[in-house]
């Protein structure tokens, strides 16, 4: 159980710098270049899933699996992740009418447990060939 806890731990903090990529971008697309809230927090997804990528594999998951096995499983999740993230803000933005921000940190906190999850056993789990 302790080991869970420290991965979790680890991928919480990294989570935060990656939400300071998705939401600097999206802040940035909606205040200064006056872009639409839903593409704009996809473009923030998208930029913050090249960060997570990169520090989850050595930090996190600490994998042995190549890149090329590594790589297309993360883009696997990141997409599913990807529609989540368009669903609940269209739910919470488009149809609740709620903050874009409230909107999006509820949306973050959903979307943060399936890629855990999706991470921890498919995307980084490594089984050495027999």
């Amino acid at each position: 159980m302790i080991p869970l806890l420290r991965q979790f731990s680890s991928f919480f903090w990294i989570g935060l710098v990656v939400v300071g990529v998705h939401y600097g971008v999206l802040v940035f697309l909606v205040e200064i270049a006056h872009v639409a809230v839903l593409p704009a927090t996809l473009t923030g997804y998208t930029a913050g899933g090249l960060v997570s990528y990169l520090l989850n594999r050595h930090h996190t998951f600490k994998t042995g699996r190549p890149h090329e096995e590594a790589g297309w499983r993360f883009v696997v999740v990141a997409g599913i992740g990807f529609g989540l993230t368009s669903v609940f803000m269209w739910l919470f933005y488009a149809r609740m009418h709620l903050p874009y921000l409230l909107a999006q940190l509820v949306t973050t906190c959903c979307v943060m447990v399936w890629s855990f999850a999706a991470h921890k056993f498919w995307t980084f789990r490594f089984v050495p060939p027999a």
